[in-house]
């Protein structure tokens, strides 16, 4: 979708440029300029959109101390008393 605002874009340059209307000039290279922003912000959505993560993977609070929990039940039960992290 993004290519087709350069492509539309691109053709009113081209209107504006064979013209001999003032009215048409202004009106195509109006077109055209908003054309021109639309793709760059679509590209930018989408480039934003393809770096982001999916929430769907991120744990709530209640998820997070349920896991922590067994953590340390199994540490528990292997007998690793628990310490700081990384050590």
């Amino acid at each position: 979708m993004q290519w087709l605002f350069l492509l539309v874009a691109i053709a009113a340059l081209a209107v504006a440029f064979k013209t001999t209307s003032v009215l048409v000039l202004v009106l195509s290279l109006l077109v055209s300029l908003g054309l021109f922003l639309a793709w760059i912000m679509k590209l930018l959505a989408s480039r934003v959109d393809s770096q982001s993560r999916d929430t769907s993977m991120m744990l709530d609070p209640a998820e997070l101390r349920r896991l922590r929990e067994q953590a340390e039940a199994r540490r528990a039960a292997t007998g690793n008393p628990p310490g700081p992290a990384g050590t």
